[in-house]
């Protein structure tokens, strides 16, 4: 019954206490609770002195990732990229079939169906210069390099694509090529 009552007293002298002037701010139990204390934690200091996000190890793969393209946006890089990078994926019906659904989005409205740099904003006029395919010296490394950095007027589709469909469209614009070569 005494610690009743002290538990109760106590409880009333609390509210009376919390309740006093409301213009100074007053005892705070946990303050970072309301009011948190921001960490940079890229910093050098990091939380507790270690940085949280440090950069992979070179070299590595994030798992169910690809390989980076470090390959500089450069003429060196892109010749670079045409004697070094290759399709790492098989020229299959359904990669081919996916290449196609692909270039019909992103690629048909400047570079036209058959790759001849005849597409819809040429025809309009939008814009000109646009080259056929047959008209250039690529291979799947140029392509990747362009699709990753762009090229003159065209913008890089490297948000656009995943890495497999990128590889997908490569295989469809050889395929596209070799018909126009014939």
């Amino acid at each position: 019954m005494k610690n009743l009552k002290l538990i109760i007293g106590l409880a009333i002298f609390a509210s009376f206490i919390s309740c006093n002037d409301k213009r100074k701010p007053q005892l705070e139990y946990m303050p970072d609770m309301y009011v948190s204390i921001p960490y940079d934690t890229d910093d050098a200091e990091g939380l507790n002195g270690e940085p949280v996000n440090s950069k992979p190890v070179a070299g590595t793969i994030p798992r169910g990732g690809h390989p980076s393209y470090d390959i500089p946006n450069t003429a060196e890089g892109y010749e670079k990229a045409k004697a070094e990078v290759t399709n790492p994926i098989e020229a299959t019906e359904e990669n081919l079939s996916n290449g196609k659904a692909m270039y019909e989005i992103y690629c048909i409205s400047c570079h036209g169906k058959k790759g001849d740099g005849n597409g819809y904003l040429s025809q309009a006029e939008k814009f000109e210069g646009i080259p056929s395919y047959k008209d250039r010296d690529i291979n799947a490394g140029s392509i990747y390099h362009v699709i990753i950095h762009g090229k003159n007027l065209m913008g890089s589709h490297s948000s656009q694509l995943t890495y497999n469909e990128r590889w997908q469209v490569i295989h469809y614009v050889e395929q596209l090529r070799s018909d126009l070569l014939k």
